[in-house]
């Protein structure tokens, strides 16, 4: 069973499919889902952030609004972007985990290529002593694989 967040979540972006940005109120969109404010909010900043493709405006007073506008991503930008600011010199596997699943859900790689990367950068594929090499070597591996995916290897 979805929890209330994945709910949200699937609604909102129901909603972004017609436009590429609208306009909601927190506490209605609340009221309707019979939640607390709050957990909009959650749902709206791990959910619909940057990272996964979407800017946040929000307006405070008369009544208020939320404003989400879905980015149009330049591909190779995003991937770039992802390899030196995100990953540098090392990622954790968590980290990692949590990027991979990003660039699955903006439609940059596949369903199978998402599986193929976490089995390549998981901590049982990397034989390394200490934890901080592993997530060195990670990173070696991850801007590897991002990298042929723009098609420079």
């Amino acid at each position: 069973m979805p929890s209330i967040s994945d709910v949200i979540e699937k609604f909102i972006k129901e909603l972004l499919k017609e436009n590429k940005n609208i306009e909601i109120r927190r506490n209605e969109l609340a009221n309707f889902f019979n939640c607390a404010p709050s957990q909009i909010n959650y749902v709206l900043t791990t959910r619909f952030n940057i990272d996964n493709g979407y800017y946040i405006e929000s307006k405070k007073g008369g009544g208020g609004y939320i404003k989400i506008i879905k980015i149009d991503l330049d591909k190779n930008q995003y991937i770039k972007g992802v390899i030196y600011e995100k990953i540098k010199d090392n990622i954790t596997y968590i980290s990692s985990k949590k990027l991979i699943s990003n660039l699955r859900q903006l439609g940059i790689i596949t369903a199978r290529e998402e599986k193929i990367i976490l089995a390549a950068i998981d901590d049982k594929s990397i034989n390394a002593p200490v934890k901080d090499l592993k997530d060195k070597i990670r990173a070696s591996i991850l801007k590897n694989i991002l990298m042929s995916i723009l098609g420079y290897f």
